[in-house]
């Protein structure tokens, strides 16, 4: 199942790749949010091989996932894959440069369903397509717009 949306931004590409890869930032938003999270990797600075563990709860339930950055292509993408219980999944950031100022934020997430469980719950994701597809597009708005006020203020 995949899911995709697309953002422009008011901001140049080298300073969306740059919190992109701001990967303290995004731990410290998933803690906010209840997840548990914990650095796997011993790099200094962002790149491939960056890799975390994460507990969290999703439909009651406790749930592990294992993330790891694949791709790390400056300033044009970031990719990373999450193995969790009977399911993967790929997510990538793809940017593009539309002006010296703007540019367009690509998010394409892929699952891939590994046991029974992960098809059905799968299958509920597609039931919910359509819902699960406004959440997606309005948190990469909110996301986007969040990155535009930073950008404006690191200048």
């Amino acid at each position: 199942m995949k899911f995709k949306s697309k953002e422009d931004l008011e901001a140049p590409i080298e300073k969306v790749f740059e919190m992109l890869a701001d990967f303290e930032r995004h731990e410290r938003s998933a803690l906010r949010r209840g997840v548990e999270i914990s650095r796997n990797d011993n790099l200094k600075a962002p790149g491939v091989g960056a890799a975390w563990e994460a507990g969290f709860k999703f439909r009651g339930k406790d749930r592990k996932a294992e993330l790891e950055v694949v791709e790390f292509d400056r300033p044009n993408e970031i990719a990373v894959e999450a193995h969790m219980q009977g399911m993967e999944a790929r997510v990538e950031f793809v940017l593009v440069a539309l002006s010296k100022t703007r540019t367009r934020l690509s998010v394409m997430t892929e699952l891939k369903p590994q046991t029974l469980s992960a098809r059905l719950l799968l299958q509920s994701f597609k039931l919910a397509r359509g819902n699960i597809t406004k959440r997606f597009d309005k948190r990469l708005a909110t996301m986007a717009r969040d990155m535009e006020e930073r950008a404006t203020k690191m200048a």
